[in-house]
């Protein structure tokens, strides 16, 4: 699954994507500097893996990973073409959720756009472009619709009248993610790959002046705050100069660099974090003397579908799986404790599988 990173042009969204991937994308002071996106696979930041890796002293530790693609800078207009802004809107429709990057400093050597840093401007321009595509897709569904109805399509109705009330709903400023519908209507829009049905997380990027502050006391921040309440969506407060260059360093200097300013986990590892539980993503668990690996399912997977992720085989001939949850095997210190102790389950083919699920397959080909 990916997400996608975007922004208005200058508000340290390559900076941001060069801190969370190393991968080195142009940030240069000038818009469009990125075209085509650049795209990195980063690891989803877990501690528990730490505390398994102490346990077994395994081979080889192998976190779970998720995909970010920078996307080039929007700007007014681009639903319209303007700016690159065609093919800038075709690469956020290919990603499963967007990272919006909002500029929360002043620094007359940043050029803005627009003249002048304003977060609750800047989120809605980037919204609006997203909106202003989404109707003229909506439009086209609904015609569409309706020339089937009058075909004689019965089902064709209810899809023009889905089509009418988002329409009227984007045309009044709001994203479509905001619509209520049910769960027969949910599939509709999901078959129509708009942009603002896509799930979103704002990172209010600070200067370096302002690490450490309070955020409540930081008023850019408090702004996209306002802006996120409306949709229920969460705000991430980094700053992408600082993490960029905590990106250079050993894990040690790290942690001794976010001890001195008294953070204890680094805006871009929360952000990692926020965008796994975005996308709806957790992870179960396998440990032992070879490997200790975090492997990503989606919320909701049961047991064999699971075991899929390790290997085909595993799913075709499932048996059960023994699990135990991380907490009670870190608390007892080892499996053979636990089983000790009956902490170990014996799960079906129903199981849901949980975040943390510490999981051994038992499988038959």
């Amino acid at each position: 699954m990916k997400l996608g990173v975007v922004g208005l042009p200058n508000v340290g969204k390559s900076t941001l994507f060069n801190a969370i991937t190393n991968a080195g994308a142009q940030a240069e002071n000038y818009p469009f500097c990125t075209i085509e996106p650049n795209t990195g696979i980063v690891p989803v930041p877990d501690h528990r893996l730490d505390v398994l890796a102490e346990m077994y002293h395994p081979k080889k530790v192998t976190p779970a990973i998720i995909e970010f693609v920078d996307i080039a800078g929007l700007v007014r207009g681009a639903s319209r073409g303007e700016g690159l802004g065609n093919k800038f809107l075709s690469h956020i429709r290919e990603v499963d959720a967007i990272v919006h990057v909002v500029r929360c400093f002043e620094d007359d050597n940043i050029i803005h756009v627009d003249g002048s840093v304003d977060p609750m401007r800047d989120i809605e321009t980037i919204n609006l472009e997203l909106i202003f595509a989404d109707m003229e897709t909506v439009q086209k569904r609904k015609d569409k619709a309706e020339k089937s109805y009058r075909g004689g399509d019965k089902k064709a109705a209810e899809e023009a009248q889905l089509a009418e009330r988002l329409y009227a709903h984007l045309e009044s400023g709001k994203p479509a993610r905001t619509l209520e519908v049910t769960d027969d209507e949910k599939q509709i829009l999901n078959s129509w790959f708009l942009l603002t049905t896509k799930p979103v997380i704002y990172a209010a990027n600070i200067s370096e002046d302002d690490l450490g502050k309070n955020e409540n006391e930081i008023p850019f921040v408090q702004k996209v705050r306002e802006a996120a309440k409306k949709e229920n969506a969460e705000v991430i407060v980094i700053s992408a100069a600082i993490e960029q260059d905590i990106a250079s360093m050993s894990p040690e200097e790290k942690k001794e660099f976010l001890e001195e300013l008294g953070i204890g986990q680094s805006g871009l590892d929360r952000l990692i974090t926020a965008s796994y539980r975005l996308l709806g993503l957790i992870s179960f668990l396998t440990s032992g003397e070879d490997e200790c690996r975090a492997w990503t399912i989606v919320k909701g997977t049961k047991a064999p579908q699971a075991a899929g992720k390790i290997h085909t085989d595993f799913e075709k001939g499932f048996i059960r799986a023994e699990v135990v949850p991380f907490e009670q095997l870190q608390e007892n210190g080892s499996m053979a404790v636990c089983k000790e102790k009956g902490l170990v389950r014996s799960e079906g083919k129903d199981y849901v599988m949980k975040d943390g699920d510490i999981t051994l397959f038992r499988f038959n080909v």
